[in-house]
């Protein structure tokens, strides 16, 4: 059976996919392949969005020097994306595997408006409290969580000889949104105000929401359980890794969102 006979025999509603066979040869090289690199490119269109939004306020702190916030103040509005963002991951690994990754690519880019508009609201007015801006920037969690659920979705599409190349495609594509938050974000606010480093990403936020709708699948063979999950936990390689991650995944966001301020 091709990929398209297997589209057109699922169930249409949601655009679902009933029957992936990414690991046979025959099915991936009849167009396997080009629906995972079509999921794969809006994927981390998606989750580039996530990494700007996550890392935002590291750019605008530098600038809300008409607020009377003192240093200490400045790293918590910082710190807090991180934190909640890290803490994120864990549901939403779980999420395509619960929802679809194509349902929950476009519930996750739309989350992130809610701290790109929020942001644009509280440094236009410069009453704003210390408290808002703190659970407004919490809001900015949502995009660390997408890299989690970006990546557990790619996994899906590809044959497990193909995964490591795929999931490094969808992994850069998201990291490099630091880099974009913190190349274009200067730019913007002297252009056009401090509100415009949240206006800016509304219509690229929508942009990739509606690609996803319309260009990405679910899966009815993408399956997560938090118990098999946890049986990694008593390995020693788990513990091994997860250290290595905090080393240089927890240096690069942590530097790059401490260094602007």
């Amino acid at each position: 059976m091709t990929v398209t006979e297997a589209t057109s025999a699922a169930p249409k509603k949601g655009r679902w996919i009933g029957d992936w066979r990414p690991d046979d040869p025959a099915f991936w090289a009849s167009g396997g392949s080009r629906v995972a690199r079509r999921n794969l490119i809006w994927s981390i269109f998606a989750e580039h969005l996530g990494f700007t939004l996550w890392t935002v306020w590291s750019i605008v702190t530098v600038k809300m020097s008409s607020y009377q916030f003192t240093t200490d103040q400045l790293f918590w509005i910082v710190s807090l994306p991180n934190l909640i963002g890290s803490t994120l991951r864990i549901p939403y690994t779980f999420a395509p595997a619960r929802f679809g990754g194509r349902n929950w690519t476009v519930v996750s880019a739309l989350l992130l408006l809610i701290p790109a508009v929020l942001l644009a609201v509280a440094v236009s007015n410069p009453d704003t409290p210390y408290w808002a801006f703190l659970v407004i920037a919490a809001t900015a969690g949502f995009g660390g969580g997408n890299f989690a659920s970006s990546m557990a979705n790619i996994t899906y599409f590809y044959p497990q000889s193909k995964q490591g190349s795929a999931l490094g495609l969808n992994a850069a594509g998201g990291n490099i949104g630091v880099s974009s938050v913190q190349l274009l974000m200067p730019l913007v606010i002297t252009g056009f105000g401090l509100a415009a480093a949240g206006l800016f990403w509304v219509p690229f936020i929508l942009a990739a929401a509606i690609g996803a709708w319309f260009f990405m699948d679910n899966l009815t063979t993408a399956k997560a359980s938090p118990r098999d999950q946890l049986k990694i936990a008593g390995r020693a390689q788990t513990w091994i890794m997860s250290f290595l991650y905090i080393g240089t995944f927890g240096s690069f966001i942590g530097y790059s969102t401490a260094f602007p301020c």
